[in-house]
């Protein structure tokens, strides 16, 4: 018996290490144990990876939770399996789809008619790096997904945000922010060569532009905003990247990349903390990698950018004198300094 302790102690050693590491990298789990019983939570993207598990943690908490989503078939299902698992009958399959401004708006309608509050917005569904292509209203996918869609569903949700003051909207970004940058001359790949992968970054980078510029036109509302980079996450939201193609990435890199990406339970402890946390209470306009505030890049800091992109992005949407969208953007000239 004697003889296996050694090998036993050893491997639990290396285990529990391994543990500890993944955590320490991946950022560990959400360390407030606050509930949220009485709040309403709408979260885009719900029905996979990080906006599934967020939903189902925070259904946890107690939570009434909404969930937007494109397909409605793996949102009823993945709804149902919530509520069977954490006992929470208050979780319900909603449609919405980020690349359809119509789709956007019937949803915040009902939204803003059916609920007497939204107390906790979590911004997550997104596409990453897909092939060139158009949303409905003719944007580039990537931008009118990850910035517009969600420009346009939260500011059709902010009466009924300040209403439900204190109340928090939570913006998914990434760390490719800081290698991206705004065209401002050609938002949505019209006369360029497309690149999916500096598209991505542009979407990002507008992620941390729209925080910063909301948390400031939310200021004494009782409303905060924050944009956080979730980590690297095992989802599907890197299904276009071409990772692991190659039998040379799958056999000798999988090892590597398994002690740095993270579940998608893990991915959704930073939204849960923003959601939840009684120390971000007040705090908005920041951006957090994982659960530890930074600053993001240079580009991200940029307010006179940030009020550009808002008026812009305001026109596009048709969110200015209730114009439809369009989605053509030419050359424009700076906006004002003022608000």
């Amino acid at each position: 018996m004697s003889r296996y302790i050694l090998p036993i102690s050893v491997f639990g050693t290396v285990a529990g290490s391994a543990v500890l590491i993944k955590n320490r990298v991946t950022g560990g789990r959400c360390p407030s144990k606050a509930g949220i019983k009485g709040k309403t939570v709408v979260i885009t993207g719900a029905n996979t990876g990080i906006g599934k598990e967020t939903a189902r943690e925070l259904a946890s908490r107690g939570g009434r939770i909404i969930m937007g989503c494109r397909d409605m078939e793996k949102c009823e299902e993945a709804a149902s399996e919530i509520r069977g698992k954490t006992l929470n009958p208050h979780v319900y399959a909603c449609q919405l789809d980020l690349a359809s401004m119509k789709s956007i708006r019937e949803f915040a309608e009902r939204i803003n008619q059916e609920e007497k509050s939204v107390d906790i917005l979590i911004n997550n569904a997104g596409v990453m790096r897909c092939p060139a292509g158009k949303t409905e209203d003719g944007f580039d996918m990537q931008l009118g997904v990850n910035h517009l869609g969600h420009f346009l569903l939260t500011n059709l949700l902010l009466e009924k945000l300040k209403d439900s003051a204190p109340s928090r909207v939570i913006n998914l970004s990434s760390l490719a922010h800081i290698v991206g940058k705004i065209d401002f001359d050609d938002l949505n790949w019209e006369r360029k060569k497309f690149d999916t992968k500096q598209a991505y970054c542009q979407s990002k980078l507008a992620n941390v532009l729209f925080t910063r510029e909301l948390a400031k036109r939310l200021e004494g509302t009782g409303v905060t905003v924050n944009a956080v980079h979730p980590g690297v996450v095992a989802t599907d939201l890197g299904r276009h990247t071409g990772l692991h193609q190659s039998q040379f990435s799958t056999t000798v890199l999988s090892p590597f990349f398994s002690m740095l990406v993270k579940s998608p339970e893990l991915g959704a402890q930073p939204s849960v903390f923003l959601a939840v946390a009684e120390e971000m209470a007040g705090v908005t306009g920041r951006y957090y990698d994982v659960m530890t505030e930074k600053e993001p890049a240079p580009q991200a800091l940029d307010d006179a950018a940030a009020r550009r992109l808002w008026e812009i992005s305001s026109r596009l949407v048709g969110l200015q004198a209730n114009t439809p969208p369009q989605a053509t953007t030419g050359p424009t000239e700076p906006e004002p300094a003022g608000n």
